[in-house]
C-alpha cells in the first residue's frame, strides 16, 4: 500500500512540478530575450534531469553503481525510445536547425564519449572532471551563440513579474526532484520484492522513474505548442545526463561498470545516433519517427525483461 502511494503520489507531484516549470521558463525566454530552444536545452532540461542527479549520487554513496550508471544509460535510452517517441506521436515536434546543426551531434559525441570512458570498467574522479568540464563549455558555447544569433521567440505566454517567473522555476524544479525521488523510492521498493538485479533495476525502473520529468514536461510543452523547449527538454537532458550527472558523480565517488554489457552502452548511442537523420528529414520528427523510436525501445526493454526470466 506505501509502495502503491509512493509511486502515485511521486507521479503526481511531477505533474504539478512540470507545468510549473514550463510556465517559468517559458517567462524567464521571454522577458530576456532569449531563444525558448536555449531555456529548452539549460533551464528546463537541466531542472526535469535533478532527479537523475539526486539518485545517481544517492546510489553511489551507498554502494550501488549499478543504479548510479544504470539510471545515466537508461535515462538517456528513454528520454528518446520513450518520451520523445510519445510526444511526437502525441503532437508532432517541429526541430530548429541549430538543433540538428549543433545540438544533437554534442548529445552523440558526448554518449559515444561516456561508452569509451567506460571500456575500462569505471568512471574514475579524472574521467569525472573530463566530463564536468565539457559540460561547462557546452553552457558557456550555448549561451554565447544565442547572443550571436538570435532567434525569434514563438512563446506565447504574456510577460509576468520576474520574480514569479523565478519562484515557478524555483518551485518546479523542486517538486519534480522530490516527486522523482518519492517515485523512484517506490518502484525500487517493488522492483526489489520480485528479486531483479540492480543493473536491470538501475536501466528500467529507476530510468524510467527518473525521467518522469522529462515526459511531463515534454509533452505539456507540445500540446502548448513550444516545441523548441520539448526537443530541447530531451537532447539537453540527454547532454546533462552524461556530462555532468556521470561527471559529478564520479567526481564524488568513481562509477563501476560491473554487470553492464556493451550492449546496453550500444543502444544509447544507437538512439542518440537516430534522432539526427530523423529530425533532418524536413525539420521535423512526426507520428511516423515516434511510432518506430517506441518500437525500438519496447524491443530493447524486452531484451531486459528476458535478462530477468
Amino acid at each position: 500500500m506505501l509502495i502503491a502511494l509512493s509511486i502515485i503520489g511521486g507521479f503526481i507531484i511531477l505533474t504539478f512540478g512540470a507545468e510549473a516549470l514550463v510556465r517559468g521558463a517559458s517567462a524567464v525566454a521571454l522577458r530576456l530575450g532569449i531563444a525558448p530552444l536555449i531555456i529548452g536545452l539549460t533551464i528546463v532540461a537541466f531542472g526535469t534531469s535533478a532527479p537523475e542527479l539526486a539518485v545517481s549520487v544517492k546510489s553511489a554513496l551507498a554502494g550501488n553503481p549499478g543504479i548510479a550508471l544504470g539510471n545515466v544509460v537508461g535515462s538517456n535510452i528513454v528520454n528518446i525510445g520513450l518520451i520523445l517517441a510519445i510526444t511526437a506521436l502525441i503532437r508532432p515536434i517541429t526541430v530548429h536547425s541549430q538543433m540538428v546543426r549543433r545540438d544533437i551531434p554534442i548529445m552523440i559525441a558526448a554518449s559515444i564519449f561516456v561508452w569509451c570512458l567506460l571500456l575500462d570498467g569505471e568512471v574514475s574522479f579524472i574521467d569525472g572532471a573530463i566530463l564536468f568540464s565539457l559540460l561547462i563549455g557546452y553552457l558557456v558555447f550555448s549561451y554565447i551563440s544565442s547572443k550571436n544569433n538570435p532567434e525569434e521567440l514563438d512563446i506565447d505566454t504574456k510577460p509576468q513579474n520576474p520574480l514569479l517567473s523565478i519562484a515557478l522555476i524555483a518551485v518546479g524544479i523542486s517538486m519534480l526532484v522530490g516527486g522523482g525521488i518519492l517515485f523512484v523510492d517506490g518502484a525500487v521498493d517493488l522492483a526489489k520484492q520480485f528479486g531483479i538485479s540492480e543493473v536491470i533495476i538501475g536501466l528500467t525502473i529507476v530510468a524510467i522513474g527518473t525521467s518522469m520529468p522529462e515526459l511531463v514536461t515534454s509533452v505539456m510543452a507540445a500540446l502548448k505548442g513550444q516545441s523548441d523547449i520539448a526537443i530541447g527538454n530531451v537532447v539537453g537532458s540527454n547532454i546533462f545526463n552524461v556530462l555532468g550527472i556521470l561527471g559529478a558523480t564520479a567526481l564524488i565517488h568513481p562509477v563501476s561498470a560491473a554487470g553492464f554489457n556493451d550492449i546496453d552502452f550500444m543502444v544509447m548511442v544507437i538512439f542518440a545516433i537516430m534522432v539526427l537523420p530523423f529530425a533532418w528529414s524536413g525539420l521535423r520528427i512526426g507520428r511516423r519517427e515516434g511510432g518506430v523510436l517506441l518500437a525500438g525501445y519496447l524491443g530493447y526493454t524486452s531484451y531486459l525483461v528476458m535478462q530477468v526470466v
